[in-house]
């Protein structure tokens, strides 16, 4: 089920793809799969409750993009940069959790200002990131309810907008 968005959010995916996850080890190479994807300008938000594996997955997105410094959590530093140490993009790793829905908390990041040269990674940005790009990929992540395999996950890759249009999720993602 996906969290409510903003209207900004209410844009057509052009792309989508679900898939099962049935590790950590899984979850960072899905993220390190999705990293060949991405590129300067791309705006990242994931969903998931806690430990579903949102920062698991922008581990995998680092190692891929190869930037320097361990990627952890954000929560009490708000925002992270993880500069590249090849020629590609940095990461901005950002845990929105902590940030009231104002829009004043989050233009005091100013991501705007990082999002042209930069791959941003926001968890927990539903209804607070997406009137910064209209393209942007909403990677959702669910445990499997019943299921008592407590590290499987459903994760539902969603492209917003002209840049994710021809984008084949569910191939790059395999």
């Amino acid at each position: 089920m996906e969290a409510p968005h903003s209207p900004a959010a209410e844009t057509a995916a052009a792309a989508r793809a679900r898939l099962t996850v049935d590790s950590p080890e899984e979850m960072q190479n899905l993220g390190r799969s999705l990293a060949k994807l991405l590129r300067p300008g791309d705006l990242v938000m994931l969903t998931g409750e806690l430990g579903a594996g949102k920062t698991t997955l922008t581990r995998g997105l680092g190692e891929g993009l190869g930037v320097r410094g361990a990627v952890t959590s954000p929560t009490f530093v708000i925002a992270r940069v993880h500069p590249p140490l090849t020629g590609g993009p940095a990461l901005v790793h950002v845990d929105a959790y902590r940030l009231g829905g104002g829009l004043d908390e989050m233009e005091d990041l100013d991501l705007d200002v990082s999002l042209p040269e930069s791959v941003v990674v926001v968890e927990w940005g539903d209804g607070k990131v997406e009137d910064l790009s209209e393209d942007r990929l909403h990677v959702i992540i669910d445990r499997v309810v019943g299921d008592t395999d407590d590290d499987r996950r459903v994760v539902t890759l969603v492209g917003y907008g002209a840049r994710w249009a021809d984008t084949d999720l569910a191939a790059t993602a395999a």
